[in-house]
């Protein structure tokens, strides 16, 4: 692990238990991510899914905001059903053909179509305070990530520290998280759900199995619903009787899965947090208090952000292909420009030059947030290419523009290998035993 800064005073100590593990989990993200699209949502019973236009006849719901559950909608469930419990509230306009009179206004709630490009982009922003936190992140998904903290803070003020890391995210993107902090991975996933949503929970060293030992076998990490009733049909009901049980059944009934279940149950788990693969792009961003419509300060950060950027990639040893920029409008209308190089270099110059002439369009409008990347990275140990080669190659025409459709979304920044869930077939992480349609939902 990485050296980095320390509490004073605070010893290492290669025991496992010393080691701080964060799980941080989006609470209802896509339908978050709606509300700060169109803050008149703030409150009101939110449904992000797809199928719920006339005419289409299947689809499933990817999120359900808290005060949409109340109605009884959940993630994953048929569309049909969910406008069943919780009609639109476009059904409340007079001159629509399936206005029903004996509805209120507190019984109808609002839908809204999937944007994974959207979502993609709030979640980069999260990723770079997360980065920017921890020296070792594992992201899992769009939504939710590892972090091991062990080198950045200390037990005695570890939910000190959780709490620096939801505020800020809450303060500098607008949306919540809820946060686990345990010596384990495993005992950290499930303290994030445990009290939701904008929830800290801590579960310290020698605390692990007594936290774990009352809840039901469908909350361990890695239980879904056939395994718990595979695991109450063997009368183990709870963490506890799992722990207790002998683990030989447990292997004859899951094979070595039935073994890992056993340990985790125990509190045991020495999995590490470790990144899924090398970045796809680097990224930073500067958000202001009211959006700024004079150039001159919006272009001097982004000579800064294209400064910290560029400087990023040459400590990880990482060339780029493409150099992009974001301007986000008030209330949050996200834009992305980016122009891709004819190779891959390393120059600071360039990045600036590209992200200062990227944003002329933006230079005269509002603008509440500005960033600045570079992607689709080549690492390597030596030959660094330069700027000059690649333009002189190019003969002045060594970069084409892109719109915001450019071929690396914004999804990537800063992510590992890239494979956050965008569509109901996506997979998540294996280890999270997850089902590919959990996998599109967002809790």
């Amino acid at each position: 692990m990485s050296e980095g800064p320390r509490l004073p005073g605070v010893e290492a100590d290669d025991d496992d238990e010393d080691r701080i593990v964060c799980h941080v989990d989006a609470d209802c993200f896509y339908a978050s991510c709606e509300r700060l699209r169109e803050p008149a949502l703030r409150g009101e019973p939110v449904v992000v899914g797809m199928g719920y236009e006339p005419g289409e006849t299947v689809g499933a719901v990817a999120t359900a905001s808290y005060e949409a559950r109340e109605f009884g909608v959940e993630s994953a469930q048929a569309i049909s059903t969910a406008l069943e419990h919780l009609p639109r509230r476009a059904a409340l306009d007079p001159d629509a053909d399936d206005h029903d009179p004996e509805l209120t206004r507190e019984e109808t709630g609002f839908y809204r179509p999937v944007d994974m490009d959207y979502y993609e982009s709030v979640a980069s922003e999260v990723r770079d305070i997360l980065h920017d936190c921890a020296d070792v992140v594992r992201e899992v998904s769009i939504d939710e990530a590892y972090l091991d903290v062990t080198e950045r803070t200390a037990w005695e003020v570890a939910d000190g520290f959780a709490r620096h890391i939801t505020d800020r995210i809450r303060r500098e993107v607008g949306v919540t998280v809820s946060v686990g902090v345990a010596p384990t991975m495993s005992a950290a996933k499930i303290a994030s759900d445990f009290d939701k949503p904008d929830g800290l929970t801590v579960v310290r060293p020698g605390e692990v199995r007594e936290f774990l030992a009352p809840l039901e076998v469908d909350l361990l990490h890695g239980v879904g619903p056939v395994t718990a009733r595979e695991l109450r049909e063997m009368g183990l009901e709870t963490a506890a009787d799992v722990a207790a049980a002998d683990p030989e059944p447990l292997v004859e009934a899951f094979g070595e899965r039935g073994r890992e279940l056993y340990d985790r149950a125990r509190g045991d788990d020495d999995r590490r947090v470790e990144p899924k693969g090398e970045p796809k792009s680097f990224s930073r961003e500067s958000a202001s208090a009211d959006p700024v419509s004079e150039p001159e300060p919006k272009y001097e950060q982004i000579e800064t952000l294209a400064s910290a950027v560029a400087d990023r990639a040459r400590r990880e040893g990482a060339l780029y292909r493409t150099v992009g920029v974001k301007a986000v409008l008030p209330p949050y209308d996200v834009n992305t420009r980016a122009r891709s190089l004819s190779g891959p270099v390393d120059d600071p110059d360039l990045v600036e030059r590209i992200a200062r002439d990227l944003f002329t369009e933006f230079e005269t409008d509002p603008v509440r947030k500005v960033g600045v990347r570079v992607a689709n990275l080549e690492f390597a140990a030596a030959d660094q290419a330069s700027l000059d080669g690649w333009e002189r190659r190019a003969d002045g025409g060594g970069a084409t523009d892109d719109d915001s459709s450019d071929s690396d979304p914004e999804s990537t920044s800063d992510s590992g290998d890239g494979d956050e869930p965008a569509s109901p077939n996506a997979a998540r992480d294996p280890e999270d035993g997850q089902s590919s349609l959990t996998d599109f939902v967002d809790r």
